[in-house]
């Protein structure tokens, strides 16, 4: 445990009992103790977190996997040839000819 043996922690014992006295020890114990139990579940939530992480990411690149660009490339080889957006409007939706518009007559002389 943090490479203090059993002489060293037994001297901090004393000095710490010497220090805070016999009512205050146990309190002091007891809120190192509460600290370090939140301290655990913390880090266990962080690496329960990065998990879940690192699972997403694995999801994620196992659908890119499945779904693949190259299924709709034609036969032949060569992919398709990406319409041209103002044909496909004129294919679906034609614009109505307008007469033209007689010409403006000139002032009476």
């Amino acid at each position: 445990m943090f490479g203090i043996g059993m002489p060293e922690l037994l001297i901090i014992l004393a000095v710490a009992l010497i220090v805070l006295g016999p009512k205050r020890l146990p309190e002091l114990a007891r809120s190192i103790g509460k600290g370090l139990a939140e301290f655990k579940r913390s880090t266990e939530e962080l690496k329960e977190n990065l998990n879940l992480e690192e699972d997403l990411k694995d999801v994620q690149k196992d659908l890119k996997d499945l779904v693949d660009p190259y299924q709709y490339i034609e036969p032949s080889g060569s992919p398709p040839k990406p319409q041209d957006h103002q044909t496909e409007m004129a294919e679906t939706s034609p614009v109505p000819e307008t007469p033209p518009s007689p010409a403006p007559k000139g002032p009476d002389v």
